[in-house]
């Protein structure tokens, strides 16, 4: 009689005891959420600090160029003002007698905040800020167009392959076949001299156009290969197959089934050829076909600074410094973009 009573104390206390009842109780397994590959390469793109440290500087450098009239408003100057010949500015020389910047390190003051050019005493920071203004966004155009042309050219040719992507690849080798940095000078000139009377002023949009239109022909190339070479490796795979089985027609195969797969490679070479296009468009300043007086720009800069180098070696300082560190930057950030990308990356 007494054992019966023991076991319903002991079963009654069982049931009394929420601690023991919460442990009886059956545990939820937690829901796994499954990630897009664009937020697995997010999340591996932000633990590099390297990648996210040069994405703040590139977005840095575009932003001064957005703002580069506001800015110029608080310095109180202008990339047009010749401030060492206006009479207007008389009572503040920047110049001396020989035409060399007044004050150290190239007249660096508080109304000149990075100095003046020798000569004609125009802002040096304004006229950085501008020409940063006009490569970047430049080059910016340049090669978003250079990007869709290729991406297109790359796989038409490399889905349907056959005739197709045979003559298609015959048109890619000759242009590949150009020199481009000698066609580039000989070509700009011939460009604005078809359009343009010799005899009168090219307008800037026109040379725009004409950097725009040589620099685009020249260069979709690389892109178109780069596509091609991986949608050839796509289009036998299995969901493609399966897509084609089941009457999808060859817009929405390449539309939904193949351009996501190459998101990756068209990414990284964005970020690859958009520093190297705004070293083109330096490089065309520089040998005086690009953009000229008076438009500010970066290589003109730089064939300033030649020209200033033994009278005024600070002229070159700001500019070049600025675009070594953005040049480096962006080739560091298509480095971390590529690595993101790359499941089987160490980093």
């Amino acid at each position: 009689m007494t054992s019966p009573t023991k076991a319903e104390g002991s079963g009654s206390a069982v049931a009394l005891d929420p601690e023991l009842a919460s442990t009886s109780e059956k545990v939820e397994p937690k829901k796994l959420e499954g990630r897009s590959p664009g937020q697995l390469m997010w999340q591996r793109f932000r633990r590099d600090r390297t990648g996210m440290f040069c994405a703040g500087v590139v977005i840095f450098y575009f932003v001064i160029a957005m703002c580069a009239p506001l800015l110029t408003a608080l310095s109180g100057t202008n990339p047009y003002t010749l401030y060492g010949q206006d009479p207007t500015y008389a009572e503040t020389p920047v110049l001396d007698d020989f035409g060399l910047p007044l004050g150290y390190f190239g007249g660096v003051s508080g109304e000149h905040w990075f100095g003046v050019e020798p000569q004609y005493g125009r802002d040096l920071f304004a006229m950085l800020v501008y020409g940063m203004r006009t490569s970047l966004f430049m080059a910016l155009g340049v090669t978003v167009l250079l990007m869709v042309t290729g991406v297109i050219i790359g796989l038409i040719g490399g889905y349907f392959g056959g005739r197709t992507d045979y003559w298609i690849g015959r048109l890619t080798d000759f242009f590949l076949s150009f020199p481009q940095q000698l066609f580039f000078i000989a070509f700009m000139p011939v460009v604005t001299a078809f359009f343009v009377d010799p005899r009168e002023e090219t307008p800037t949009y026109f040379r725009a156009l004409a950097i725009l239109i040589v620099l685009w022909l020249l260069g979709w190339m690389g892109m178109a290969r780069l596509v091609r070479s991986t949608v050839l490796s796509l289009r036998e795979r299995e969901f493609v197959e399966a897509a084609k089985v089941s009457g999808a027609s060859p817009w929405r195969i390449v539309r939904k089934e193949i351009l996501p797969n190459v998101v990756s490679p068209i990414l990284v070479q964005f970020t690859y050829q958009l520093p190297s296009t705004i070293l083109t468009i330096a490089f065309l300043s520089f040998a005086g076909v690009g953009f000229v007086e008076p438009t500010p720009d970066w290589g003109r800069l730089f064939a300033a600074g030649a020209k200033y180098a033994e009278q005024d070696p600070a002229f070159m300082f700001f500019p070049g410094v600025a675009l070594v560190i953005f040049i480096l930057c962006f080739n560091l950030l298509g480095d971390s973009v590529r690595d993101a990308f790359d499941p089987k990356s160490g980093r």
